[in-house]
């Protein structure tokens, strides 16, 4: 096993990023309506209950089908059955909701302001228009998007230390290394992951590990951009902690590979421990974080840019991970 090297709390940033000059998106104009549908859809009278979910659908008419049908799973024969049983069952984790967000000013003002990257990196994207919240199933979407709009599941954003996580059937559904990220501060990224996977959707099944890792690495550099000031141990998913750790294991790391003979592996189980996410990758210790092919792709994607310097954002994310590899020569 190769030792993974954790160093204390000074707080390394991805670097190619923090070195450039953000761009200014002051006089960029973004209408983004928030709507609270949680506070309707509870608030809707179950004794007629046809009645109400027709204005409920005549305000939302999208929204409304896709979480009647695709976040609650009911039908249209078993919407009176299962609509008044999840209200009931889910009463009080609505109440808790009106409490820890009465106000989420702080995480609109951030994707509003992601959002507004988006539309100076991409201006012929059709942005959202609304910013949806609602509370849905525990095992359920946490973010959507739709036709004309972001949708936020608030049911995932409890705080880390939320007992519907610790109990045993979250911890089933969700262990410590996944709920500890159902915090607030994962709600800008985790939107414009929605919004870059619907831009660039992910096609590298069946790539060998190099260029997956290098994929993943354009993914996480779209994150940087488009979210400048959001914090690294955020976009990438790790613990600050880790982050160090890969920084001052880089080079054993990029070794590993190499001494193993795995960056043209398109086996699934001999590359797949590190482009999952998972509580570490097993063969760097208990202080690695998961998905760790995630920061080695993200490090030959800034060897690149060293050598084709002044890239739009949509050039970097359309040019091929093989290309990209290639031509980075990335030697930590």
């Amino acid at each position: 096993m190769i030792k993974f090297l954790s160093i204390a709390a000074t707080v390394l940033l991805l670097s190619c990023n923090s070195a450039q000059k953000k761009p200014d998106i002051s006089a960029i104009d973004l209408p983004l309506t928030t709507i609270r549908y949680e506070q309707s859809f509870f608030g809707i009278d179950t004794l007629r209950l046809d009645a109400s979910l027709q204005k409920l659908a005549g305000q939302e008419p999208l929204f409304t089908q896709d979480y009647l049908y695709n976040i609650l799973g009911t039908t249209p024969q078993t919407a009176a059955k299962d609509v008044p049983q999840f209200i009931n069952a889910y009463q009080s984790l609505f109440k808790q909701t009106g409490t820890k967000f009465a106000s989420i000013k702080s995480e609109e003002a951030a994707i509003k302001e992601g959002l507004k990257f988006v539309k100076y990196y991409f201006p012929d994207y059709k942005l959202p228009t609304k910013l949806i919240t609602f509370i849905g199933p525990i095992n359920s979407f946490g973010n959507i998007i739709t036709i004309d709009a972001l949708a936020i599941g608030l049911q995932m954003y409890l705080g880390k230390n939320d007992p519907i996580y610790l109990s045993e059937e979250g911890q089933s559904l969700y262990p410590v290394y996944v709920s500890r990220r159902f915090e607030p501060s994962y709600m800008a990224t985790n939107c414009i992951k929605n919004i870059r996977d619907d831009m660039f959707p992910l096609q590298d099944a069946g790539a060998p590990l190099c260029e997956q890792m290098v994929e993943a690495g354009k993914r996480l550099y779209f994150l940087k951009q488009i979210l400048p000031t959001e914090q690294d141990s955020i976009v990438t998913g790790y613990t600050a902690a880790q982050l160090e750790g890969c920084y001052k294991s880089e080079k054993d790391i990029w070794s590993f590979f190499v001494q193993n003979n795995l960056l043209y592996q398109k086996d699934p189980s001999l590359i797949g421990d590190y482009m999952t996410d998972g509580p570490n990758t097993a063969v760097f210790g208990d202080d690695s974080p998961g998905f760790i092919g995630q920061f080695v792709g993200y490090r030959i994607v800034e060897a690149w840019l060293e050598k084709n310097k002044g890239l739009s954002l949509d050039k970097v994310m359309r040019t091929p991970a093989k290309i990209i590899f290639e031509q980075a020569k990335y030697k930590p």
